[in-house]
């Protein structure tokens, strides 16, 4: 959901000026946002004060306040969750909601979105515009063309974009001097000439461009004891008395999560006021949140919530989205989960704040946390990620691999190989008892394919097992991939593993030993379908 123009539509609120005016929202010298009247002067956003005020001598100037934006949107975003609980906010005028939710609901993404315009519209007497699309990027320039964008087609409907639509003006600059004017004339490109070329950053609007979210913001659900609370008394009523508290918890959580290698990328912020009442809003970040930033999202947030309502007034003016396409289940992820979904709150609380919290909703890992013992091991880290991020751009994506640990049963499955900068998320969960895993140490080299062995008993004839995982004989001697046989000194075992036994077709029986030989090697063994193979080789 985006307003248009907010900045001017919060700062006519505030000041009570008419909207139909001549407005310009300044920030360094340069008009960030105009109003309709304004527009039709001459005056765009970029060009400067002076230029501004020399075509429109009547122009209502305004500096930009971040803390009125946030703090005139809560209402706004209380609307929106009157109609689809669990709205996100991505900046000031502009918020998110998962779209399968209300979808389902009202019959359709078409009528969510005529919904929303129209709860928007006579709660807060503001115009908005709906889009749905499969990523927030995608959504966001949807909803400033009022349409809906089938599943899967994000990336076509941003092919015609502008590429300054990336907000990387040194980038857009370098692409246009290059000819490339489209986001799908830049998504055409190679991936790893992007990245080799351009850099980490650029790789990332390059996946943007393709309608891909970005995978280095991968979220987690963080431990429960990262979130930090503080009690107030007496209760607060007003911002200005709370910003040294939300200064300090901010400070807090930021410490908190670097302790645990973390940052923050969504942030839930909760209150209780006097009278037991309960208000949560969640605010999402495109990066990594720092202390100073969790601590003004705190403030606006608290701004929002004890301003109560619109001050001023403005006329209302209802417009209802240009939507495209046919209705269906989304591409955006589900519904948010039940302990998110509480009642918006209207207007001012009853009574003052006495109980803050702020919440991690989403954390990824933070790289540059340490010190080393002579000095900052940052700088070192920066250039290995440089110089890895250079040999993957030059040979691909898949020539530098990380290590993860993993879940599983096999050995093979105990790490798994992803590429540099993609998410080191374990493919099975670690702390799963997985019944028939050889035990520690783990060996030091697993083939990529088993080498094929022979095992004999005190006899001539091969080891095998029977049906209540036992061998038929002790292992006395292995011949590995025809060499001569290596007398065995100790073994251990066996570790079996029946998978899918209800399934013929792919049912999987296996029974694995640890042996060391004489000649000073350690293996691990497997029988699997009546025939022995090394697995892997112990330091």
């Amino acid at each position: 959901m985006w307003c248009p123009d907010w900045p001017v539509i919060a700062a006519a609120i505030s000041d009570g000026h008419p909207f139909t005016a001549p407005i310009a929202v300044i920030a360094g010298g340069m008009v960030l946002a105009c109003s309709p009247h304004a527009r039709r002067e001459g005056i765009h956003q970029g060009l400067r004060r002076r230029e501004a005020q020399a075509r429109c001598p009547n122009l209502i100037v305004v500096e930009h306040d971040p803390a009125r934006d946030a703090r005139d949107f809560e209402p706004v975003v209380a609307a929106v969750e009157a109609v689809a609980p669990g709205a996100v906010v991505h900046r000031p005028g502009a918020c998110a909601v998962a779209a399968r939710g209300p979808a389902g609901h009202f019959g359709g993404e078409c009528q969510a979105a005529e919904r929303l315009v129209d709860q928007v519209a006579e709660s807060c007497g503001v115009e908005c515009q709906v889009g749905v699309a499969d990523g927030i990027f995608a959504a966001l320039y949807a909803a400033r063309m009022g349409v809906v964008v089938e599943p899967g087609r994000s990336a076509e409907f941003l092919a015609g974009l502008d590429v300054a639509a990336l907000q990387r003006p040194e980038l857009v600059d370098i692409l246009r001097r290059l000819g490339i004017r489209t986001l799908g004339a830049f998504a055409r490109l190679p991936e790893t000439d992007v990245l080799a070329r351009f850099g980490q950053d650029a790789a990332l609007a390059h996946r943007l461009a393709r309608g891909l979210d970005p995978r280095t913001l991968t979220a987690r659900t963080p431990p429960p004891d990262l979130e930090v609370t503080v009690d107030l008394d007496p209760p607060v009523g007003r911002v200005d008395v709370a910003v040294f508290t939300t200064r300090t918890l901010a400070e807090t959580l930021h410490q908190r999560l670097a302790d645990h290698g973390l940052a923050c990328t969504r942030l839930r912020i909760q209150a209780v006021t006097g009278n037991g009442e309960e208000l949560t809003r969640e605010w999402r970040h495109d990066g990594v949140l720092s202390a100073s930033d969790i601590a003004d999202r705190a403030r606006w947030q608290l701004d929002g919530w004890l301003s109560g309502t619109f001050r001023g007034s403005g006329p209302i003016r209802r417009c209802a989205p240009r939507v495209i396409g046919g209705s269906g289940a989304s591409g955006s992820a589900a519904a948010e989960p039940e302990h998110l979904r509480e009642e918006p709150a209207t207007g001012r609380p009853s009574a003052g704040i006495v109980r803050l919290r702020l919440v991690p909703e989403g954390v990824v890992a933070q790289g540059e946390i340490q010190l080393g013992l002579w000095g900052d091991t940052g700088h070192g880290r920066t250039r290995a990620h440089r110089a890895l991020s250079r040999i993957q751009g030059l040979l691909g994506p898949n020539s530098v691999r990380t290590a993860v640990p993993s879940g599983g049963r096999r050995t093979a499955d105990a790490v798994r190989l992803v590429p540099w900068g993609d998410d080191h998320t374990p493919a099975r969960p670690l702390d799963r008892p997985w019944p028939g895993r050889v035990p520690s140490p783990a060996p030091a080299v697993v083939f990529a394919e088993p080498l094929p062995a022979m095992v004999y008993g005190p006899d001539t004839k091969t080891v095998a097992m029977t049906g209540r995982h036992t061998a038929t004989a002790p292992l006395c001697r292995v011949a590995i991939a025809g060499d001569p046989a290596v007398a065995v000194t100790s073994w251990a075992g066996p570790w079996p593993v029946e998978e899918r036994w209800w399934a013929p077709a792919e049912s999987h029986h296996c029974a694995r030993f640890q042996v060391c030989l004489a000649d000073g090697r350690a293996l691990l063994l497997a029988l699997t379908g009546g025939r022995w193979w090394v697995e892997a080789v112990y330091d």
